[in-house]
Formats: structure tokens, C-alpha cells, sequence
């Protein structure tokens, strides 16, 4: 249940001598405004590592969305695919890892971070997400990250990166450029940052972020936070999770529990705001997740969203699998 931040998951090489698949498969069923539709989900994870200083990884988000045909008539499907990320990393020395390919792009901490199925705790996205993130949440291009200096008591952490636009179906980016600089404290499991991006294709625009982590491991709870601001608007969401023993460890039925909370406002802009809310919004956001063995999870949640357009209530509850296989060879 612990999750490492990226920046952490340094390695011997790349951690492992030979391939490995993994990734995840879900359903979700969302009711929101009384409409109720379904997905299901697949996210295959691919890592090659090709010696000690390369690595190729890539995952794919393969999902249906089963929804009434206009809006109460008989239920029908439609099915999409996304190449998420395919990029090659190059681990120069633990202050420089070079990136390119295809890549998630490293605004603020949500999109790296939380969005796959398995990890986030919570199945709708934040309100602001696509702040940083258009048009796809991916960036084409090459990026730098590592750890610009550390001590027993703290690290430095920077990422750099630039985006082509990219308009092929399943591959499409934004033109961009960006920056991301954080302080991780390892004994707090405390992490503050922030982000900057230039948005470079169509209207240019500066986009601005920060973000708090606090994960401990000796305290039975999570927070994590994130503000963002654009001319499309700006906004902020808070979440917290609890868990029912200190260490995150699972040893009793109670500890596979974990209730959590969401609040998040936005605030919008000037400029068009493509998949942001086009009015003011609050929501507030409450579930429970079970860890039952096996690596799967059921998820439930209930939202409530405020707007001056309308007001609705957004009910998820899914199930989760997390699946790993390594192909040959040892993994450490």
C-alpha cells in the first residue's frame, strides 16, 4: 500500500535483469446527475530494462464506456485506446535521468503519480487536472529529472521537459514546455513543489502549480494536495486517507479499510476552458476502499457537486486488480 514517489524508485541498474508485464484490471460503475454508465478497464504495463543505464517502459489504458444511448435509451458501448506513455530512459548518475519517447506529462504530481487505476483512491480526477496536462495528459518529446542535491535530511528534485504537438489519434500532445522542482524531507515523508509550464500551441499561455505530499509510515494517514492556475481558471483539491494501523501494514481485517475524503474548488478563467468546468465549482468527495487478497480492491465513493449551473450527486463503485508477471530472470 506504501506508495514511492517517483524520484525515489532509484535502482542497481534499473532493479531487475529481465522483462516484466504488470498493470491493472478494473470495472467501474459511475452514477452521476442520475445517469448511470460503465467501464471497463485495462492498463498493461510493459518494462524492458537493456542493461544497466536503459530502460524501456510503456502503458496502455484500454477501456469501454457502456453508457444509455441518448441518455435513456438502450445501453451501448463504445471502445478506446490510449498509448499513455512509451519512452526510453537513459540513468546517467542518480542526479540525471534523460527521457525520451513518449511521457506523462510532469506537471504538479496527479498525472505521474495517481492515475493509474490501481493507485489513485479516488476514481474521478480532480476538478483542475487539466490544468498542466492538455491535450492528453501525455507529452512527445525528451525530459531531465533527478536530484539536484541531497543530504541525510533532505533532497532536491527537479524535472525538465519539452512537448511537440502531436494531433495522431491515440498520440496526441500539446505543445509545451515545463518545469518541476520539489523539497522531499525522507524522515517527514513530506514533499512540497512547484511547476511551471508555457503552453506553446494555439493561445500561449503560462500555467502555474504547487503541491504538498505528506505520506508517512509510521502514522496511519496520507495527504496529498495540489493548487493550480491558468488563464482557463485555477483551483485547488485536498485528499485524505486513513488507515487503520500505523505502519500501512495489512494484518487484520480492519486494516484493509481505508475511508477517505476529497475537497476541491474551482475557480474559473477568461481564456476557453476545453474539459474544465465552465462555472465556479465546489465538490466534496467521501469513500472506502477493502484490500482483500490477492492484489484486489473494491472501491466505493459519493460526491456532491456544486455549481451555479446544477447541482448532482456522483456515486462510484468499482473493483480493482493488480497484476504482475515477471517473463524470465531474477527481479529484485
Amino acid at each position: 500500500m506504501t506508495i514511492a514517489l517517483p524520484f525515489l524508485m532509484s535502482f542497481s541498474g534499473f532493479g531487475q535483469d529481465a522483462p516484466l508485464i504488470s498493470g491493472g484490471v478494473g470495472f467501474l460503475s459511475t452514477t452521476a446527475a442520475g445517469q448511470t454508465y460503465y467501464q471497463p478497464i485495462l492498463a498493461p504495463v510493459a518494462v524492458v530494462p537493456l542493461g544497466e543505464h536503459f530502460l524501456v517502459e510503456a502503458r496502455a489504458d484500454l477501456r469501454g464506456f457502456i453508457a444509455p444511448e441518448n441518455g435513456n435509451g438502450p445501453y451501448q458501448g463504445q471502445f478506446f485506446s490510449t498509448l499513455e506513455y512509451a519512452q526510453i530512459d537513459y540513468l546517467v548518475n542518480k542526479r540525471l535521468t534523460i527521457t525520451a519517447g513518449r511521457f506523462l506529462t510532469p506537471f504538479n504530481t496527479y498525472n505521474e503519480r495517481l492515475t493509474a487505476i490501481w493507485i489513485r483512491d479516488l476514481a474521478d480526477s480532480p476538478l483542475i487536472y487539466p490544468i498542466g496536462t492538455r491535450t492528453s495528459g501525455s507529452s512527445n518529446g525528451a525530459m531531465i529529472r533527478g536530484a539536484a542535491a541531497n543530504t541525510d535530511s533532505w533532497e532536491l528534485n527537479y524535472t525538465a521537459y519539452f512537448s511537440a504537438a502531436c494531433t495522431v489519434n491515440n498520440l496526441q500532445a500539446g505543445r509545451a514546455a515545463g518545469m518541476r522542482a520539489g523539497v522531499f524531507l525522507p524522515k517527514q515523508q513530506l514533499e512540497v513543489g512547484g511547476s511551471y509550464q508555457r503552453y506553446l500551441q494555439d493561445e500561449h499561455m503560462n500555467v502555474g502549480g504547487a503541491y504538498v505530499w505528506w505520506v508517512p509510515t509510521d502514522l496511519p494517514v496520507q495527504v496529498r494536495s495540489e493548487y493550480a492556475h491558468s488563464d482557463q481558471g485555477h483551483g485547488y483539491w485536498i485528499e485524505g486517507a486513513f488507515r487503520f494501523t500505523r505502519k500501512n501494514e495489512i494484518t487484520t481485517i480492519t486494516s484493509r479499510i481505508q475511508p477517505m475524503a476529497r475537497v476541491q474548488q474551482f475557480f474559473r478563467g477568461s481564456a476557453p476552458g476545453g474539459l474544465l468546468p465552465s462555472q465556479d465549482t465546489n465538490e466534496m468527495d467521501f469513500g472506502i476502499n477493502a484490500y482483500l487478497p490477492q492484489d484486489i480492491r473494491l472501491t466505493t465513493s459519493y460526491g456532491r457537486q456544486f455549481s451555479s449551473g446544477a447541482d448532482f450527486n456522483v456515486w462510484n463503485v468499482g473493483v480493482t486488480y493488480r497484476f504482475v508477471l515477471p517473463l524470465a530472470g531474477r527481479h529484485s
